[in-house]
């Protein structure tokens, strides 16, 4: 996803608007990848639960970004359709994926 939406932010028009919210976007986008990369290093499935939560927030932002700028560059919408379909799918992963640690974490004693 975050090399995806790099190579549509390098195409967008440059204003105001383009600018600010792509900004936020590049950032949240290449956090998923970051922070999941440091939670298959965590110490305890807690501090991996943790983590997931990090690349939860950063997943729902971006898609959040996608949209904004979605709304003010129509023409690009098939772009940013696929981009947003993969933000969620990525994000219903993760959530799927917090949701059954917590319930396994439970069942240890």
């Amino acid at each position: 996803m975050r090399i995806d939406v790099a190579l549509l932010i390098k195409d967008l028009p440059k204003n105001t608007i383009n600018t600010a919210y792509s900004n936020q976007l590049v950032r949240s986008s290449s956090s998923p990848g970051a922070n999941y990369r440091s939670a298959c290093r965590a110490k305890s499935t807690a501090d991996f639960i943790n983590k997931l939560k990090i690349v939860e927030e950063e997943l729902d932002e971006s898609v959040y970004f996608l949209e904004l700028l979605q709304y003010f560059n129509t023409n690009l919408n098939d772009c940013f359709n696929a981009l947003v379909k993969e933000g969620n799918e990525l994000l219903a992963i993760t959530v799927s994926s917090i949701l059954t640690l917590k319930k396994n974490s439970k069942s240890f004693p």
